[in-house]
């Protein structure tokens, strides 16, 4: 039997030590496959990360809360953090790379599952976590002098930071892969941003790494007019986010205090600040793909929730005139999210 298929056999068994919270369970059907054999790479993958897609999932259609999947991701923070114990055991044979998350990036078991996978390989790793700002990151580097950089972004609240985390790397010569959902499908995003290298995923990250030149010049300075509207955006952020929940409230289609109306509150929080994080990232990256994934990513998670769809598409129109004062953004919104105007 492939150590793929094993890994295959398993994931049924690894989800349902997610649903149960048992950490226990998770870190002992991997000890179990790596004494089998199974390569780290394909637990990383094939086990842990597919698990964590199914459960995301699940979250998106309103099936689990936030605490459930919370309590899951844990349980797989534990299964990788045995997996990398595995890993440190085999010999150092290339040179040193950082990988961590930018500042506001708190998902950090991508960044986990990337460290532990160049590990595997022989990188001497050093993971710096979630949310590092750029400012510990240019002093570690300093005094560290890695060969390359590795930075995970899950959000588009973090791209922000992920273009400060490029800025402190390029400045050290140093060249840096991005890698992320919120850097989409392709590299358009990681290189407006000055990333030298972008990777979707780990066994992507693994070939990149390889190619890297050993100097790379200072990041390309971003325009300045998009620049300007993103840190107007960036610096009212929480003021735009509360206006928003005030006027849009999609929760109020259900009697207040029934679990539908506080579930759905819930996601109206989300779905604002992604919604306006998602327009900044827009404005830095100029790729509009951006708020098109973000309206279609909402849709999806109140559409699930059964709320009514006059109230999903407002959100659309609330959007426009909350950035009336913003012409860029504004521009973007028409162009790339559904029914704006």
């Amino acid at each position: 039997m492939s150590t793929t298929t094993e890994a295959g056999l398993a994931l049924p068994r690894f989800e349902r030590a997610l649903t149960a919270g048992d950490a226990g369970q998770g870190v002992g059907i991997v000890d179990e496959l790596l004494d089998r054999g199974v390569e780290p790479t394909v637990l990383l993958l094939d086990v842990i990360s597919e698990a964590q897609r199914r459960i995301g999932q699940r979250w998106q259609r309103g099936e689990w809360s936030v605490a459930q999947e919370h309590i899951a991701t844990g349980v797989s923070v534990a299964a990788t953090e045995a997996i990398a114990r595995w890993v440190r055991r085999l010999p150092v044979t290339r040179g040193r790379i950082v990988v961590g998350c930018a500042e506001r990036e708190w998902h950090s078991l991508p960044a986990l599952v990337i460290a532990t996978g160049l590990r595997e390989r022989g990188w001497n790793v050093a993971y710096l976590g979630a949310c590092t700002p750029a400012g510990r990151l240019s002093a570690y580097l300093h005094d560290s002098g890695p060969e390359a950089v590795a930075v995970s972004c899950s959000t588009a609240w973090a791209l922000p930071g992920t273009r400060q985390f490029v800025e402190a790397c390029a400045s050290a010569g140093i060249p840096v892969i991005a890698g992320g959902t919120a850097l989409g499908p392709d590299g358009t995003r990681a290189r407006a941003l000055g990333a030298t290298a972008w990777a979707p995923g780990l066994r992507e990250a693994v070939d990149a790494v390889k190619t890297l030149p050993a100097v790379v010049e200072p990041a390309t300075p971003l325009a300045a007019e998009p620049l300007a509207e993103q840190q107007g955006l960036e610096l009212n952020h929480h003021t735009l986010v509360e206006t928003l929940r005030r006027r849009w409230r999609p929760q109020d289609a259900f009697a207040e205090g029934t679990p539908e109306h506080s579930g759905i509150a819930v996601a109206v929080g989300d779905c604002a600040d992604q919604s306006l994080s998602a327009v900044q990232g827009a404005l830095l990256t100029g790729d509009g793909r951006l708020l098109g994934d973000t309206a279609a990513w909402a849709r999806a998670l109140l559409s699930a929730r059964r709320v009514p769809e006059p109230r999903v598409t407002a959100l659309a129109t609330e959007l426009g005139l909350l950035l009336r004062d913003y012409p860029r953004a504004a521009a973007l919104l028409r162009s790339h999210w559904p029914g704006a105007a």
